[in-house]
């Protein structure tokens, strides 16, 4: 439209912008807000905020030199990314990473609810003490969840799906959620029960499911990967804790137990040794970023060839023990780890060594090495490939790890160099750029690229970070980790076998527990069927059956072998499964650690036939 300037009365007017489905709705607000004059909606305005900052937490200041200016900011930054019309969905970002390069059929960007970043986002609200915002996500994520109990990759506001791809950590996430959210504003029995099926859907597609997940946090490849399987641990813990308050206690038994087996395994699954890289670096092993979910037998060596998404095709495939990620802190935050652990000193090095990039505003992170999610090498936009530039979220995770290790100078230095990340409005960028100046593409070293601005889950992960820091301990560590793992140094003596991990060598002195998803009679022999046993499968109730064959005494580079009688249809599987114990000069299992427990062999009569 047009204005006649010359009719404004004082040279000026009163604009009034309104949004809404179509341009007859956009027009009636328009319309209304005038009528209501500028001056009234500019007062409710102010009001309605300056009420929701006086509830927030008085943060005070950090530490030296740190003012709580950011933390301000960044909570309104999350609370402004929350829906109007849908309470509780909160989007990724306002922005749209190389928005400039868009057309307006390119639809998405980052206007969608992500559940993870969504998760993130209620944390940081969460530790700002804005727990009815919090307590608004719970509601959007108990209305969006699937029937089987995972939330999609991302949605639009009202929950239907845009990207379909499945992520594990997003299904543990809410989980987690809801315990952040009860530690804080303590939940009412009413609400403890309210959640549980929620609660109880989301783990039973995690033990179904589980531990591979078909998608990384980073939404690009499928295997073994320690930030999601540190997620799914946590929220199997936490969600036994439930279990047990609504009165199913086998139900606690057997996430807790399955928990425990997958604990156990990490190291088989993502821990290298002798490599090349770790020759390099000067350590003798650490945690990859992913492995192939094929990769599932005991001595993994991590030369399984990865593709990496968004790289040219000479040059987008990795070995995964050449890949390494801050994800490994991971292990560290949710309380799988100790911070002093050797494995995690080892992989920091590593990852120090091929993804910290230094510089005048401190030091940030790479996601992974080969990341080709960013820029171009000329500093044109993404435009499926490019090359991945450091996360200033990444600096705040690397802080957490320090508070956890006791360097809470470092950590507080981190904090700041997040703080020079941001703009001069105060908003964090997803990336920086990492290369010379290009001025004429606005892109300048240290400072933000093109990518999304802000970033939700970064202002989430600075305000989680002041109150970690407040406090000397993680804000959003689940304590029945720390327990579990960390204090009482809780061990288990079960590997788990699945029709989606058929393990070929299993470690010895190991119960052999079989997972399967409809009930089973499962025939076994260690004699290679000269004598057998059958086990009947118990029901987990959570849509696994499960037997546990006692082959405990079973020497090196034995063999038990197992097949499956179906009880619904009466049929045989027609299949045998033959597992090998370990040889003796290939055991390269950790050894336990000092006063670490091993959980009793569960009892289950065997039905000979």
């Amino acid at each position: 439209g047009e204005f006649d300037l010359q009719n404004a009365h004082g040279n000026s007017f009163v604009v009034a912008l309104g949004f809404g489905r179509n341009p007859y709705e956009a027009g009636q607000r328009a319309r209304a807000s005038i009528f209501e004059s500028f001056e009234s909606a500019k007062i409710q305005f102010i009001s309605e905020w300056d009420k929701w900052q006086k509830k927030l937490y008085v943060l005070g200041n950090v530490s030296k030199n740190l003012s709580p200016k950011y933390f301000n900011i960044s909570a309104t930054m999350l609370r402004v990314h929350e829906s109007k019309r849908h309470p509780g969905a909160l989007i990724a970002s306002l922005s749209i990473p190389w928005g400039f390069n868009k057309g307006d059929d390119d639809l998405g960007g980052y206007h969608l609810v992500w559940p993870r970043d969504m998760v993130q986002i209620a944390g940081g609200l969460l530790a700002a003490k804005a727990f009815d915002d919090a307590r608004r996500v719970l509601n959007y994520l108990m209305v969006t969840q699937e029937e089987d109990g995972h939330w999609y990759q991302n949605m639009w506001l009202d929950g239907s799906p845009y990207w379909h791809g499945v992520q594990m950590d997003q299904t543990a996430l809410p989980v987690l959620l809801v315990d952040l959210v009860n530690r804080e504003a303590n939940l009412s029995e009413e609400d403890k029960k309210h959640f549980w099926p929620m609660i109880r859907r989301a783990v039973s597609y995690i033990v179904i499911n589980g531990p591979v997940t078909p998608q990384d946090r980073w939404e690009e490849n499928a295997g073994y990967t320690p930030f999601t399987l540190a997620v799914e641990i946590a929220a199997l813990i936490t969600a036994a804790e439930y279990a047990d308050y609504n009165n199913e206690p086998q139900v606690g038994i057997f996430l807790r137990e399955t928990a425990d087996a997958w604990n156990s395994s990490i190291e088989r699954w993502t821990y290298v040794t002798g490599t090349d890289l770790a020759k390099k670096v000067g350590v003798d092993g650490y945690y990859v970023r992913i492995s192939s979910k094929e990769s599932v037998d005991l001595e993994y060596s991590g030369m399984d060839l990865l593709t990496i998404p968004n790289r040219i095709k000479q040059e987008n495939t990795c070995l995964a023990n050449e890949m390494v990620s801050p994800d490994t802190l991971a292990l560290v935050r949710f309380g799988l780890r100790a911070a002093d652990d050797p494995r995690i000193l080892n992989t920091i090095k590593v990852i120090d060594a091929m993804l910290k990039m230094d510089s005048s505003f401190g030091p940030v992170w790479y996601r992974y090495n080969g990341d080709g999610y960013g820029e171009r090498i000329d500093g044109s936009p993404f435009d499926g490939t490019g090359i991945g530039r450091p996360w200033p979220l990444l600096t705040g995770e690397r802080a957490h790890y320090e508070i956890v290790a006791g360097n809470y100078s470092y950590a507080a230095q981190l904090l700041k160099t997040m703080e020079n990340y941001a703009n001069e409005d105060g908003m964090m960028p997803e990336q920086v750029w990492d290369s010379e100046d290009i001025p004429e593409l606005e892109l300048f070293f240290g400072k933000p690229s093109g990518s999304a601005m802000p970033l939700a889950w970064a202002h989430a992960e600075y305000i989680k970070l002041c109150r970690s820091l407040k406090s000397k301990q993680i804000f959003d560590m689940p304590p029945q980790m720390k327990q579990r793992y960390l204090i009482d140094k809780l061990d288990s003596n079960i590997i788990i076998w699945t029709f989606s991990s058929r393990y070929k060598i299993i470690p010895k002195g190991k119960i052999l527990r079989i997972h399967c998803l409809s009930s089973a009679t499962v025939r076994w022999t260690i004699d290679d069927w000269l004598t057998v046993e059958d086990i009947v499968t118990l029901d987990s109730n959570l849509g696994i059956y499960f037997a546990d064959l006692p082959i405990t005494n079973l020497d090196f580079d034995q063999k038990v072998s197992f097949t499956f009688y179906w009880h619904d249809p009466e049929t045989w599987e027609n299949v045998n499964y033959t597992l090998s114990v370990e040889k003796d000069r290939l055991t390269q299992m950790l050894p336990v650690m000092p006063g670490q427990k091993n959980f009793k062999e569960k009892k289950q009569k065997p039905i000979i036939k």
